[in-house]
């Protein structure tokens, strides 16, 4: 494992047209994301901009980086869509087997910008999301026979040809301006989407940080996905206490604003990376190795999913960390120092919690 390159990475397009882009990460780039069996990929829209309805081999967490849109899923078994007004900060739970589509509205002046992270380990390709496009050139029906598809629709095989092939773009499309989408309804929203932006802080450090996790409570669905979620936003200089997923989770972090540096430490206590991080990368923590982030001037803003659905993390400084517990007479032998040494390093972070603020 201390091998494996952990160095934060930007995605490469996939695809694309005149409504937007559609981008991933690949394990050729990223290796942690075939051995954490993790996909991610993000989908920017421009004003008008359509992403066709798909359904994907993968379950994931959505979360909107930029802009406000329009979302329409259609669970397993469902009789209706939901369609849901989307902003940033929402975050979605999507399980297998969803039909979903993504729309920018025409008069938006700014692109719709979505991340999707999510568990690959039942998917195609470990480490990469497979999307299915239901309409298009890489339709599922571009693959049936006209026979197939007309008994299926019952239609003449001619109007069935002309139907899966009057559809030229492939993923994403550019409404044409008489074309119209179903008015998002604000019912279809509840149980389905939460806004980290405005969600009660689970975490809120005056001048150090503050945290917004999605569990089962808040967010229901992240149970059926097996994922955890949060949003993590650090102020200017303050530093994210070095701690350690401890239910065996993997953690993919996505860096939404600012910079700052990360570094993370494994097996042996040796460092195995120590990098500058921006908006647009993406790096994933192994399980049990410890993690800790110092913010720039500008502070730091992550999303990141853990690989359990309500995840568990210890962490190695401040009031609740493992020092605080451990009794001195451990901690003095353990660190082979004198009682002076083990009450000063006990006295220390006693009001502080996770987040530290510059000094």
């Amino acid at each position: 494992m201390a091998s494996v390159d952990l160095t934060p990475r930007l995605p490469r397009k996939a695809y694309g047209g005149d409504g937007g882009t559609y981008y991933e990460w690949s394990p050729a780039d990223l290796a942690m994301l075939e051995i954490a069996n993790i996909g991610a990929a993000k989908l920017s829209l421009v004003a008008g901009g359509f992403s066709l309805p798909s359904f994907s081999d993968s379950g994931k967490v959505a979360y909107v980086l930029q802009g406000k849109g329009t979302c329409g899923i259609v669970l397993p078994e469902a009789s209706k869509e939901k369609v849901l007004a989307v902003k940033e900060g929402d975050a979605l739970a999507l399980p297998f087997g969803v039909v979903t589509w993504w729309h920018n509205l025409p008069e938006s002046t700014t692109e719709l910008v979505v991340l999707f992270l999510g568990d690959t380990s039942k998917a195609h390709k470990p480490g990469q999301f497979t999307n299915m496009q239901l309409t298009g050139a890489t339709g599922i029906f571009t693959g049936f026979s006209t026979e197939f598809v007309g008994r299926a629709w019952d239609l003449a095989e001619s109007d069935a040809a002309k139907l899966v092939s009057s559809q030229p773009a492939s993923g994403i499309v550019k409404l044409k301006s008489a074309q119209k989408l179903p008015e998002p309804s604000p019912a279809d929203r509840e149980g389905m989407a939460l806004n980290c932006l405005e969600a009660p802080l689970d975490v809120d450090i005056k001048n150090g940080g503050r945290v917004v996790v999605l569990n089962t409570a808040n967010l229901p669905l992240v149970k059926e996905v097996g994922l955890g979620a949060d949003l993590v936003r650090i102020d200017g200089h303050s530093m994210c206490s070095p701690g350690f997923s401890c239910d065996s989770a993997y953690q993919v972090t996505y860096i939404v604003r600012g910079s700052g540096r990360v570094q993370v430490v494994g097996i042996d206590g040796k460092r195995v990376l120590e990098a500058r991080v921006e908006a647009g990368n993406l790096f994933i923590v192994p399980r049990f190795f410890v993690v800790s982030k110092i913010a720039d001037a500008s502070g730091l803003q992550w999303f990141s999913i853990i690989t359990t659905p309500n995840p568990i993390f210890s962490h190695l400084a401040g009031r609740t960390s493992v020092w605080k517990a451990i009794s001195p007479e451990v901690l003095e032998v353990s660190f082979n120092t004198t009682p002076e040494m083990e009450k000063l390093f006990r006295s220390k972070r006693l009001d502080s919690e996770i987040f530290f603020a510059p000094n």
